[in-house]
């Protein structure tokens, strides 16, 4: 019998909770206890950067929990995130929102969002999510991988301009005429208008140069969990420099292996490992050069274990591109950029928590 459709009002009251409306065994759910627990063990990072006194602001718990749902669902910006939050009851309940709750303006929630990024709260967060991580013995202390990639940043190669030359108002402000072609530019003599902490820098010989940043992540081997994560300025020597600054904190009593492509194949970065105490499972470049890692390091059988499981590394940075909304930031200038980039990150490590704590054991 078919159905009627004559009722266009519909009911006022509703007598079912948030919590029966979300399925016990949604993916959320799981999520949701973990990002909670973690927040609670924040709640005095939170004290230190809010006033006793004044007007209440958005709860930085509920803020943190509407980012993650946004980095998640790769919801494009805030003013669609408060949009969502408006009508979709699964974002409700995961905030921790009431049905009749009012949503907060798109603007207060950028700003609230400013208070976090000056507590640095992204990397405590990120600490803590990887202290469950520790917690349930997921993680790896004697194997790990390093590497990097470019992240696109929020401006265009037509505000890439001379230092040395007076800004000259343009004569289209929406889309202005911008002729480079035959114009040598380089980081040295030209910055970006828009992002001045951006760098032109490319891929690779075949590749266009874009204006970027570039992130780096340090994984464990055992379950491709990151344990570090960081964001420079892309220069030539970033990946490097911020490999050894990241196996620095890896040195100790133990002896530890590290995994890496064939771009971290030079003498210094190699020195620089042993150094350390670190073992480097580094890749052999030998096109048209010899490398810097002999027989001494590939005739283990470990360093073909690395080789194979370095490249788990990329599973983190395909998420960060395709889901995690950061093959193109929509932030300017280190910090913000780099405050994304560590909490995707920490994103990232709880959907694979969740993921590992659901297989059967």
């Amino acid at each position: 019998m078919r159905g009627d459709d004559d009722r266009q009002q519909p009911e006022m009251w509703s007598y079912v909770p948030l919590e029966r409306r979300v399925p016990q065994d949604h993916p959320l759910r799981a999520m949701r206890t973990m990002v909670d627990a973690i927040l609670a063990e924040l709640s005095p990072a939170f004290d230190e950067i809010y006033s006793r006194v004044g007007r209440p602001s958005i709860a930085p718990e509920r803020l943190l929990r509407a980012l993650l749902l946004q980095a998640l669902y790769s919801v494009r910006s805030e003013r669609l995130l408060m949009e969502q939050l408006d009508f979709n009851l699964l974002f409700r309940w995961f905030v921790g929102l009431a049905m009749d709750d009012p949503i907060w303006d798109a603007t207060v929630f950028t700003k609230n969002r400013e208070r976090l990024l000056a507590g640095d709260i992204a990397r405590k967060f990120f600490d803590q999510v990887r202290a469950e991580a520790a917690q349930r013995a997921l993680l790896s202390d004697e194997h790990f991988t390093v590497d990097g990639t470019l992240i696109e940043a929020w401006a265009g190669l037509k505000s890439f301009q001379r230092k040395d030359m007076p800004r000259q108002p343009p004569d289209d402000p929406g889309n202005p005429t911008v002729n480079f072609h035959g114009e040598p530019r380089s980081n040295a003599t030209h910055a970006s208008t828009t992002d001045p902490e951006a760098r032109l820098a490319r891929k690779g010989k075949a590749h266009e140069a874009k204006l970027c940043y570039q992130g780096h992540v340090l994984m464990e081997n055992r379950h491709g969990l990151a344990v570090d994560a960081r964001l420079t300025p892309a220069t030539g020597y970033a990946e490097r420099e911020a490999a050894l600054a990241m196996a620095a904190a890896l040195s100790g009593a133990r002896r530890v292996t590290l995994g890496a492509d064939k771009g971290y194949d030079t003498r210094d970065f190699v020195a620089g490992l042993r150094g350390l105490q670190v073992t480097p499972h580094v890749a052999q470049n030998t096109a048209k050069r010899s490398s810097a890692i002999d027989g001494r390091t590939t005739s283990h059988a470990g360093y073909v274990v690395s080789q194979r499981k370095r490249k788990l590394v990329e599973e983190i940075f395909g998420w960060l591109k395709t889901t995690g909304l950061l093959r193109k930031t929509r932030h300017r200038g280190t910090e913000r950029v780099g405050w994304m980039f560590v909490f995707g990150v920490a994103v990232y490590n709880l959907i694979r928590i969740r993921n590992l704590a659901a297989q059967p054991t």
